[in-house]
């Protein structure tokens, strides 16, 4: 399992890096804007594409239609949360 986490961890990784570097260098001007605003809505465009490559990383397991879903902000984000509230160690301890 550690495996895994370890490859979504580099997928998420590499996908950010692919795409943000597409974007700094498209966005150089309004990311050096002496106008904070400006420098706020890029900042605000870099964290969407941490947050779709999150996503799509953690997805990778689900048809493109699903991924497009999670990353539109469907709200069934995370489908392993069921299994994991479910057991009976965490019910004692919200007991």
């Amino acid at each position: 399992m550690g495996k895994k986490s370890d490859a979504t961890i580099e997928n998420r990784v590499y996908l950010f890096e692919s795409l943000a570097s597409s974007y700094v260098a498209s966005a150089t001007e309004v990311l050096s804007s002496e106008d904070p605003a400006v420098r706020q809505r890029a900042r605000r465009a870099l964290a969407e594409l941490a947050f779709v490559s999150c996503v799509v990383a953690d997805t990778s397991h689900l048809p493109a239609e699903q991924v497009r879903a999670q990353v539109l902000g469907a709200p069934e984000r995370v489908p392993e949360a069921p299994s994991k509230v479910s057991g009976g160690a965490a019910r004692k301890r919200n007991k």
